[in-house]
Order: structure tokens, then sequence, then C-alpha cells
């Protein structure tokens, strides 16, 4: 299909060889344009539909030597559900108006420039890592809905999945994995709050390295506070503050553009928050068909989901801001 003008030519052969020797890599660059929010989490791949995460928990112990010594069992393992939700896309889209975005608008789509044209490849890996975008945005506060249209309805986010262990008090004050703040955060405040989110951490979870799971609405009040009261501070000879004062350099600010405007914040280790996604079957699938003139459609299907490894409090600190 051509125009004789400025409009470069392309088959939808391409398109699908494309789609069928870049399947595995193309169907991953949702969760490569999730990076900047998933790169503090744990993927966990090969995940289709569900797998049990365990954690073994033990009061046994060393005691004064006897011959006849018989504890009783106290070890368990506690198992968690790391479930997959199998969703999928069907997109139009124009070819060239992909190829001008990625030549630049300004581009004649004439002689030479044709040589250089982006390949069919590089065409379908800009429309996946668009899907991205919206993954992102709802890590924490998507709600499985079967029958929902959007990424906000594929899979359970970890804030979806801590308000359920909340209903079911299995994440509370009492268990210590859940803190109640009882003031507003502002840029005056902001640094005090940070420490007494720390200081209230289990001493277990306190030697781990962690994430402070918040909104960048946060991080920003915690800079302009940290700029304002340690202004005197040699060591203070940047703006941003990336580990939380107080933390021994072992809480690390973690703003995610999908925390912005909700009601809760999370402290834990990177390998406590997963994810899974399956790049292994052959049930995902990403395909491309010509169904009006001059317009491709992409079908692609994908499995997403996540999970927390544990919700005890030596691994999870749920924060639940004030009203």
């Amino acid at each position: 299909m051509a125009n004789e003008n400025h409009i470069i030519e392309f088959s939808l052969e391409e398109y699908q060889e494309a789609a069928r020797i870049w399947r595995q890599p193309l169907l991953l660059l949702p969760l490569f344009a999730a990076k900047e929010s998933l790169k503090f989490m744990t993927g966990i791949p090969g995940v289709r539909y569900s797998v049990a995460v365990g954690t073994a928990e033990s009061n046994a112990q060393f005691a004064p030597y006897k011959a006849s010594r018989m504890s009783a069992g106290t070890t368990d393992v506690i198992y968690r559900d790391l479930k997959t939700y199998f969703g999928n896309v069907v997109e139009k889209f124009e070819p060239n108006s992909v190829i001008q975005l990625l030549m630049g608008r300004g581009a004649a789509f004439i002689g030479e420039a044709q040589k250089n044209a982006p390949s069919a490849k590089l065409v379908l890996a800009t429309i996946m890592k668009s899907l991205g975008h919206n993954l992102e945005q709802v890590l924490f506060t998507a709600e499985r809905d079967a029958t929902g249209d959007t990424s906000a309805d594929l899979f359970d986010g970890w804030g979806t999945i801590a308000d359920l262990e909340i209903e079911a008090e299995k994440i509370s004050v009492a268990k210590g994995n859940l803190m109640e703040l009882d003031e507003e955060i502002t840029d005056v405040n902001a640094v005090d709050i940070a420490k007494e989110i720390v200081y209230g951490l289990d001493p277990h979870l306190r030697q781990m390295d962690c994430f402070l799971y918040c909104s960048q609405d946060f991080a920003d009040k915690y800079n302009e506070s940290y700029l304002a009261t340690h202004s005197g501070i040699i060591y203070n000879d940047k703006f941003e503050q990336a580990f939380v004062e107080g933390s021994n350099r072992k809480v690390t600010l973690a703003p995610l553009p999908c925390l912005e405007g909700t009601d809760k914040f999370f402290v834990a280790p990177k390998e406590n928050m997963l994810y899974g996604y399956d790049n292994m079957s052959d049930v995902e699938k990403i395909v491309v068909k010509d169904y009006e003139p001059f317009l491709l459609t992409l079908a692609a299907a994908m499995f997403f989901g996540c999970q927390f490894y544990s919700i005890d409090k030596r691994m999870l600190k749920v924060i639940k801001l004030a009203d």
C-alpha cells in the first residue's frame, strides 16, 4: 500500500512477521515501559494464573543440652497466592502516523527518508510501550473486575490487596504492620513524619534495605522540609535527599505516580513487592491484522498480577494517611 506523495510503503506481512519473530520481547515492553515504578519491585516470570509463595515462621530455638529434648513443632509455612490475570488489547493504528512520530513531525517521507524509516518491529514496539503507561498508573489502585475495560480492572494492585487484608484484620495496628498518621503532611512536618514512620517500624524491618513507597508530593514536601531543617549541614549539598533521615540509610524514598492522591504509603524491601507475568508460554500472543483500509489492528494478550510476599510486620508496614 503506498501513496505517491508522502507515505512510506509498508506491508501487512512485514508487521505480522515482526510480531511473530519478536513476540516475547514485544509482550514484555509494557513492563519495561513501567520500569520507573517496577524497578522498586521484584518480578516473577512464568506465572500463569496463580503460584503460591511461602514464608516459613518458626519459634524453634537452642536450649541447654538434654538428651531427651523434643520440642513441639513450631514451624509454620504461610502461603500467599500471587495471581496473574489474563488480559488483552485490540488496538487500531495507522502505521505512517507512528512512523512520522518516530522520524520527526517534519520528516518528508520521500526518497532517502524511506531508507531510514523505522522498521515494523519498532512501530509495534512503540504501540506496545504505550500500554505500559496505563499499567504503571494503577499498580497500587487496580481492582479486579472481570467485566471491566481498562488496566485498572485487570488485577488487584498492592493497595487493593492491603485494603482486603485490613478489612480481614490481618493488617492492623495491633499486629504491628499498620500505622495510622494523625496529622496532615506539609512541607514543614514531612521530615518529622518520615522519621516517625521509620521509628515505628519493627526492629527487623529497620535492619533491612527498604523503600518508602510514597507519592511524588510527599517526596517534594520531604525535600522542602529537609532543606529547611538541615541547611547548615555540610553534607546536604544537593536538593534531593533519597534516604529518610534517621533510617541509617536503610529506608529510601520511592515516589511513584500511582500513589498520588491515594490514602496509603508502604514500607517494605523490594523482595516483598512481587509482580507476576508470563513470558514462557504460547498463551500470550501478539498478532497484526488488516481489517480496514490504511489501518492495522494489533491484538495482544498477556498475564499480570501483584502480591506481597509477606504481610508480617517484619516485612511490611502500611501507612494510613490522615484524612
